[in-house]
């Protein structure tokens, strides 16, 4: 997969926007306190999806979705369970670039932090 800067400068940048709109809208100012706030849960946000992608991804879940979509099947359009596809197979995001846009504005956030308390 190549790495291309471009793109993920340009995210990095809307994302950052997106935090100062909402640290503005939210506290009606905008502050290193209120950036930091915002930050965290836009870093959470982007780091959890990842992880849950992740998770999918390893096989976690294809049993449980395999079982309920055998459950919920009808009698006459029952499939075998070995034909069924699992979760993994069908959910296809790569998890990788939202873990990397989320480390990064962590790093911006531990800077803001290391700025407020310093």
């Amino acid at each position: 997969m190549k790495f291309n800067y471009k793109k993920n400068i340009v995210i990095l940048s809307i994302t950052q926007l997106l935090i100062v709109a909402f640290s503005f809208i939210y506290y009606q100012e905008i502050t290193l306190n209120s950036y930091i706030d915002i930050s965290f849960f836009v870093t959470a946000g982007f780091i959890l999806v990842s992880l849950l992608l992740f998770t999918i991804h390893s096989g976690f879940y294809d049993v449980m979705s395999k079982s309920l979509n055998l459950f919920f099947s009808p009698g006459k359009d029952r499939r075998r369970f070995d034909d069924i596809p699992g979760l993994s197979e069908l959910i296809t995001i790569n998890e990788k670039p939202l873990l990397i846009h989320g480390l990064i504005n962590g790093l911006l956030m531990a800077a803001a932090l290391i700025a407020y308390y310093a």
